[in-house]
Formats: structure tokens, sequence, C-alpha cells
């Protein structure tokens, strides 16, 4: 009973308060109840206040080794376990002396793995990929377009309202993680496109979706990226492509087109500036053609023209200084 009570409490109370996003709290609640599975089948059912740092480490030996979960995944449920006993000390309901993970030993963080980027000919057989003959292919053709030409998540995109949508002033208004809003500027192609698809599927209360099921719904998540893997597969793409992909690519052509990172930023929702970089990588390329740019090419001349036809010394003597009688 304690652990529904002191999970329920976490949820409804600690990360209501922080303004957290349904789907993150969900996401909380099913990593708490999956420890809570395993403390009631391996640790005797010990309650929340019994557990202790040698509890947490087997648990994270099991995940390694039964459920065969890596670096990213294990530092997850670290963070998750640490923020719920931290709330649950701060609520009250625990001495800080018994909080198990007050001292517990920090974790290596997992390198992080960057999406694959398309090129400009992969984006422009994706976009156009979606017929513009039906309301569903110019809805299909919108969404990868604001998807990239925006640079917003899936998430955002999914909770887009007719009311975020200023076609006359080309902003849309998302909300992002943490409930944060942002107003994102569009160019003329992207507004002709949502436009285009505003017509044809009429006119709707400013409140109601502005991406739209079969059914007249909101689109969810999933259903956005099953679109952007679908369109990728027809437009023989052989990278996986997904939502996340489209926005790094957004991000990477940005910075390519000389876009200052603190503008890229401001775009992508960051709140801190090492977000956007984890974002932002040279490809080979970008490598040489930075080294064929560098500017020693013209400040130092080749040393081919200086070389004698003679053999050369392997080097001079030692100089010293002249005798004076």
């Amino acid at each position: 009973m304690k652990w529904s009570y002191w999970i329920a409490l976490y949820i409804g109370t600690h990360c209501a308060a922080r303004g957290l996003r349904s789907t993150t709290m969900v996401a909380y609640r099913a990593t708490l109840d999956q420890f809570r599975a395993f403390v009631t089948l391996r640790l005797a059912n010990k309650d929340p206040e019994q557990i202790t740092a040698a509890d947490v480490l087997v648990y994270l030996q099991y995940l390694r080794s039964d459920r065969d979960n890596g670096d990213s995944a294990v530092n997850r449920q670290i963070v998750v376990l640490k923020n719920f006993y931290r709330a649950i000390v701060a609520m009250g309901h625990l001495l800080p002396a018994d909080n198990p993970l007050a001292h517990f030993p920090v974790i290596k963080a997992a390198p992080r793995k960057l999406p694959g980027t398309l090129s400009e000919n992969e984006v422009r057989s994706l976009l156009s990929a979606p017929g513009t003959d039906t309301i569903l292919g110019l809805r299909d053709r919108a969404i990868l377009i604001v998807l990239y030409g925006a640079g917003i998540r899936a998430s955002e995109c999914s909770g887009l309202r007719e009311q975020d949508v200023d076609l006359i002033h080309r902003t849309i208004q998302v909300t992002g993680k943490g409930g944060h809003q942002r107003t994102i500027p569009l160019n003329e192609q992207v507004v002709a496109t949502l436009t285009n698809y505003r017509q044809a599927r009429g006119i709707r209360l400013p409140t109601g979706p502005f991406f739209e099921s079969r059914r007249k719904r909101s689109m969810s998540r999933g259903a956005i990226y099953e679109r952007v893997r679908g369109w990728s597969q027809r437009a023989k793409i052989a990278k996986t492509v997904s939502p996340h992909c489209l926005r790094h690519t957004f991000a990477t052509h940005l910075v390519r087109a000389g876009v200052k990172l603190v503008v890229i930023r401001d775009l992508l929702g960051h709140r801190s500036i090492a977000s956007t970089q984890i974002y932002l990588h040279v490809t080979a390329v970008d490598l040489r053609e930075a080294a064929d740019r560098h500017p020693i090419q013209r400040l130092a001349p080749l040393v081919e023209q200086y070389l004698p036809t003679m053999k050369l010394p392997l080097q001079h003597p030692p100089w010293r200084p002249r005798a004076t009688g």
C-alpha cells in the first residue's frame, strides 16, 4: 500500500507541480511500477523506506543481465529513482538519512547517439512523395514540411491547434517540454503548404486540431511517426527517417547556411545552448571543405619551389659566433 501511496503522491503532486507533460508522468510511473514489481518478486516485497543502495545495485544488475538494458536505459532508471526519493524526502515522508540514493555512485553517462540527417536531395524526395490530389496527401505533405521547415517535435506537431497556426503573420505557436511555449516564424514555402491543406480541409474551431486524422481527431504522436516512416519508404530513402531525424536535419542545414547557434537554440526550444550543440555535427565533407578553406594555402608558399636540385645535408652544422682578434 505504501508503494502505491508514495508513487501516486510523487506523480500527482510533485511532478504535476513541476508542470511535466502527461507523457512524461506516464513514463515516470511506468519506471517506478517496474521497480516496485522487481522489489515484490526479488526483494521480499520491501516497503519503499526499507530499500538500500545495495538493493538498487541488484536492480541495475537485473536490468543489464535479464532485460538486456543498455547504459541509456539504466541511467534513466537511476534518474527517476533519485528524483522519486528526493521528492519523498522534500515532502516530509522520509528522513534525508534514510534516502537510499542520497549518496548513490554516479554512473558514467552513455555517449549520446546522434540521429542521422538527410541530404538536400533526400529531403526533396521525401517532401514530394505525398500526392496533392487528396486531403490526406496534402495533410501528410504539410506535416513533413512543418517538421523539416520549423524543426518541431512530433509531440508539438500533434498538439497544434487551429488557433496556433497564424498564416497571416506567418507563425506557429507550439507547446514544448515542460509546457513551455514558443513562437516559430515560418517561411513562405511552409505557409503556402499549410494554406493549401487548410483550404482543402475546411474551416475548423479555433480549439480544434490543425492536423486531423481520418476520424476528424487530433493525430497522435505515434501516427505522425508512422506517416513519416511510411513516406520515407515510398521515397526509397535507405536511412531510418523519423520526426526527430527531420528536426536534426533542420538544425544541421541551418548551421551549414551560417545561422547562429543561439538562434537555432531558440527555434528548437532548448533551454541550454549545450542541448543545441548535441544536434549539431559535421560530416567528412564538412571537414574536408574546412581544411581546403584554411588560409595556410595562401600564407605558406609551397616548399617545392625552394628545393635545389642538389642533394641536401641532413642538417646544418651548429652555429658558433666568430672569434674576434
